[in-house]
């Protein structure tokens, strides 16, 4: 019960901090006078480009046909050959419980897997460890190029916080974050140590990792890893081009802008809203000087989209997945 409870509390907790991160998105969002924000963000909508939206959906079911083929590829070695299509069908369905349940999309896919193929939900479950930790390191990589692509940009932002100490004296960057990073260490083993759950999922993370190089094509595996972060790429930079109050920015931006934005999807929040609504609007405004108001009306549209997108392919994956089990149950017994 205790359990329950928590959980229950947890999730709670998860869907306040959305709604207060998406509240306070929206009171940011100064407009005109006489102008209400419903209208402000509705006028947004129809000043975008659909040609590029539409252009961005089609790259969306794209990237994620290839991330199904993925999963294929790492459940081949296991001896659970799975269809395409099922894959697939289980992967849409995880994304849309995502959006309700933060992370609970990662057991529902392999639930519906092994609805649809047998296939044991521990070792689909073991595979969608291996892709989060090729997707972190895919994640890293791209903040690293961003870093290199917006430098100036970045460094002239971080020289703007006041480290002095009031005296003259200023705290130089390096050694700020070499002291964030250490600390950080510091407390992770602290926390490997006192905790044994945690360890074995560090240990469970490592294996996972391992089992990478037991594939029998490695080489494909990485450029379907590499294909799904270009695709990925290919909708930010679609949907930048949609609106006329980003269409100029460069490849650079676009760049950063992703990885800001990847790492707000990233956080346990309902399909990262509130964290995406927070972050990406601030990079807009303090790196590229967009006004507040486009930034966060931009930023709505933006995950509006695609979220309607994850709901109505999601939609029709249960759809899917419900006819393809009654045709198959009166061949068993």
């Amino acid at each position: 019960m205790n359990k329950h409870l928590k959980s229950i509390l947890q999730y709670v907790g998860m869907i306040l901090l959305t709604v207060l991160l998406l509240w306070l998105s929206l009171r940011g969002l100064h407009v005109g006078e006489g102008e209400n924000k419903t209208d402000f963000l509705w006028k947004a909508w129809e000043t975008s480009n659909k040609v590029y939206l539409g252009l961005m959906a089609l790259i969306a079911v794209f990237s994620h046909l290839l991330r199904a083929e993925r999963w294929r590829m790492l459940l081949a070695p296991t001896g659970n050959k799975v269809g395409l299509t099922n894959s697939f069908l289980s992967l849409m369905i995880g994304y849309l419980v995502n959006l309700g349940v933060p992370r609970g999309g990662e057991v529902s896919r392999c639930y519906n897997l092994y609805k649809l193929e047998k296939t044991p939900v521990e070792v689909s479950f073991g595979t969608v460890v291996v892709e989060r930790i090729v997707d972190v390191i895919c994640l890293l990589i791209l903040i690293g190029f961003s870093f290199v692509a917006e430098w100036k940009k970045l460094k002239g932002f971080i020289d703007t916080l006041d480290f002095s100490s009031g005296e003259g004296f200023k705290i130089p960057l390096w050694v700020i974050l070499g002291a964030v990073a250490g600390i950080g260490f510091l407390v992770a083993l602290y926390l490997l140590r006192k905790n044994e759950k945690l360890l074995k999922i560090v240990r469970g993370f490592k294996e996972g990792l391992l089992a990478v190089f037991r594939l029998e094509n490695k080489t494909l595996f990485l450029t379907y890893s590499i294909g799904i972060w270009m695709l990925y790429f290919m909708m930010s930079y679609c949907v930048i081009k949609a609106f006329p109050e980003t269409e100029n920015l460069g490849f650079s931006a676009v760049l950063t802008l992703f990885a800001m934005g990847s790492i707000a999807m990233a956080a346990p929040l309902p399909g990262g809203a509130g964290s995406y609504h927070t972050l990406v609007p601030l990079g807009l405004v303090m790196l590229y000087n967009l006004p507040q108001p486009d930034a966060v009306a931009f930023v709505f549209i933006f995950h509006g989209w695609q979220t309607l997108l994850m709901i109505v392919m999601g939609l029709l994956s249960l759809l899917a997945s419900y006819w393809i089990l009654k045709w198959k149950k009166p061949s068993t017994k």
